[in-house]
């Protein structure tokens, strides 16, 4: 195993109240840097270690808050992974789990357990205010606790604040978060009317979902957007994500959490908080794949496939009765 300091120093937060924070990384300039930029940021934390110090079980103690820098993995880092999140579900820890998007599906195929903070490529920044972010939970008022409406703010604020971190930190990502879903409720069906025909046609009691092809028009149109205007005016990854999921179970196939992070149209840092989101909500659901255990797929919910459903027969109907 190897050899570390597991020293932890005491990190106040703005209440006064005080958290563990480790790192492990097997890369000690990334070490030193984290170290360096959460001090920098006001906040005092003891060394970790390499990564196998952490995953073998040897460290009797992970502190409050864990940091994990994982950006690939075999087939035995996986098996150690599954085994570290049931040990940070049961002991209560915060765990933030950086990797890379090459390594997103098998390193979030092993956390089902701890609902840990994925960051994907992350920036200086994006780690500083992960951390920032878990001590507000932990010490602050609980998110859990708070209302739909409220959780949906807060994670807005979240947003705008990384995107103030990351121009500190002189990034191109930024995740400004303008919410347009109105905006898509008079969509064009252009000249292929029949596809709307043909989506209320099969409607019954239970209201099916629209034929795939009118939401991948959708989807299509929604991309064109970022020809002519900042991609950043329309950033709308929840319905982004809604509307891929649509198409997909109309389609019948799966999909990956890497792909659907690059169908939200958002980094996939932030495409993950949401993702993370709509699923405690209850908008989105995890399924592992059966046949391979290095993969998570996400679907919609049932009341998630219904709501879509009408939404598309409401909105549908709107202009062909507008055309009769």
């Amino acid at each position: 195993m190897a050899q570390a300091d597991f020293s932890y120093a005491a990190v106040g937060d703005a209440a006064g109240l005080t958290a563990h924070v480790s790192v492990f990384s097997d890369r000690p300039y990334l070490r030193d840097q984290i170290g360096d930029d959460l001090r920098g940021a006001g906040f005092q934390i003891g060394q970790g270690g390499e990564v196998s110090a952490l995953l073998d079980g040897g460290l009797t103690v992970l502190g409050d808050v864990v940091i994990l820098d994982c950006p690939m993995v075999d087939a035995a880092s996986m098996a150690a992974l599954s085994r570290l999140d049931m040990r940070v579900a049961r002991s209560g820890a915060q765990l933030i789990v950086s990797t890379s998007l090459d390594a997103l599906d098998p390193v979030f195929s092993c956390f089902d357990q701890s609902a840990p903070q994925i960051l994907v490529d992350a920036s200086r920044a994006e780690r500083v205010v992960a951390v920032g972010r878990i001590l507000g939970a932990v010490n602050g008022p609980r998110v859990r606790e708070l209302s739909e409406t409220d959780r949906l703010a807060l994670l807005r604020l979240t947003e705008q604040v990384d995107a103030i971190a990351s121009k500190f930190d002189r990034l191109d990502e930024r995740a400004f978060i303008t919410s347009q879903a109105s905006q898509d409720a008079a969509f064009d069906l252009g000249d292929d009317d029949n596809l709307a025909e043909r989506s209320l046609g099969r409607r019954s009691a239970s209201v099916p979902l629209p034929d795939p092809r009118l939401v991948r028009r959708i989807i299509r149109q929604r991309n064109e957007r970022r020809r002519f205007f900042d991609a950043e005016l329309f950033a709308d990854p929840a319905w982004d994500v809604l509307l891929d999921l649509t198409a997909a179970h109309a389609e019948h196939t799966r999909v990956s959490v890497s792909s659907l992070c690059i169908a939200s149209g958002v980094p996939a840092t932030t495409a993950l908080r949401w993702i993370k989101q709509m699923t405690e909500t209850g908008l989105l659901e995890r399924v592992e794949d059966s046949n391979d255990k290095r993969r998570v797929f996400i679907t919609l919910s049932d009341a998630a496939v219904d709501a879509m459903a009408r939404y598309f027969a409401d909105v549908v109907r709107e202009p062909m009765a507008a055309a009769a």
